[in-house]
């Protein structure tokens, strides 16, 4: 049983749902675990009575104030339960094959950190620290659902979670992972501790990514050493001029020509931040971003992929909404919903 995974059980999320007549509703239709089963065993048999699909909640903002940003991330996962679990069940979505496993217990790293602030250079310090330390628990929650031949839906937080997802992924597997990301940003930082940009970095370098793409990085928001050591180390981008700007190239041809070089002998994560998205409440808010119907269309190429294994939507920040915490949660919790589905449907069509 892992020490750092909050499990939930029907009571968990009643506070979430509501019922209607002569309606079903994915609450009423996605699993729970076992919680007296130890957790590699339930997981197991939860695969084995045809669960495909984990949903992992990390509830922190530690990442992004560690990179020198904004709080805020810490209720996205919230905000996509509250709209994901009164969905309903239909013809085109039944989520029976998904399970809903609970959340990565991180409060008292989170509580930890409200007393940091980031403009001290030793505040910032204990950040990345923190960081650090959220990573091992990330890893061994995730692990033994890949090990369980799972795939994981991560939900929350910030996006240096990449890093101990592909991490127990890679581990799980015993290869490095390829990795495809639609992101502003390509979050390939320098090696200066633990924050959300440089989780495919740190990857990279202790041997877990293979293989990498960065789907609208923006030109503007990554600085040169950023660029160099991308290319440095073989890895790719199609920035965000090339595809809304200029567009001399379209966004599925970016990501087909992409997914089609990625070895299906390594395993592949399909990564989004959801600052790519024009006016979300995020972090790094931004106007200049892609459409949520562009978003939803990345993450349904990239499940049809046969070698992927899990997706990952991070940065969601309700908080940060201009007209306030609730709008921010109405909308964050449409548009995480919204990508959830159109990984469900990828996999339904692959």
């Amino acid at each position: 049983m892992s020490e750092w995974l909050v499990r939930y059980s029907e009571a968990d999320i009643n506070h979430f749902t509501t019922s209607r007549a002569n309606e079903t509703r994915f609450w009423q239709s996605i699993s729970f675990l076992d919680q007296s089963a130890p957790l590699a065993t339930a997981l197991k048999d939860a695969a084995e009575f045809g669960i495909r699909y984990v949903l992992v909640g990390i509830n922190e903002d530690i990442g992004p104030r560690a990179n020198c940003g904004r709080g805020g991330a810490t209720q996205g996962w919230q905000a996509f339960l509250k709209r994901f679990l009164n969905l309903p069940s239909n013809e085109f979505l039944d989520p029976k094959s998904v399970l809903l496993l609970g959340e990565v217990q991180c409060s008292d790293l989170q509580s930890q950190s409200q007393k940091l602030d980031n403009s001290i250079a030793d505040d910032l310090t204990h950040l990345r620290n923190l960081c650090s330390e959220l990573d091992e628990r990330v890893t061994e929650v995730l692990k033994p659902i890949f090990d369980s031949g799972l795939e994981a839906i991560v939900i929350g937080g910030g996006h240096n979670n990449c890093y101990p997802i592909l991490k127990a992924l890679s581990t799980s597997e015993a290869k490095p992972c390829n990795a495809i990301n639609f992101d502003p940003h390509a979050d390939f930082r320098a090696i200066e501790g633990r924050h959300s940009g440089n989780g495919f970095n740190y990857a990279y370098q202790d041997g877990y990514l293979n293989d990498y793409h960065v789907v609208g990085m923006h030109e503007q928001k990554n600085n040169q050493t950023i660029i160099s050591a991308l290319t440095h180390a073989g890895f790719t981008y199609t920035t965000y001029q090339t595809l809304q700007v200029m567009r001399s190239r379209t966004l599925t041809s970016d990501c087909q020509h992409a997914l089609a070089r990625f070895k299906t002998v390594n395993p592949l994560g399909i990564e989004l931040d959801v600052d790519a998205i024009s006016g979300m409440p995020v972090s790094a808010f931004t106007n200049c971003g892609f459409s949520v119907s562009d978003a939803e269309h990345f993450v349904y190429l990239g499940a049809t992929h046969s070698a992927s294994k899990y997706l990952h939507l991070c940065e969601a920040a309700p908080e940060t909404h201009p007209t306030g915490l609730q709008q921010g949660i109405t909308e964050a919790g449409q548009v995480l919903s919204g990508l959830v589905c159109s990984y469900l449907l990828g996999k339904q069509q692959a």
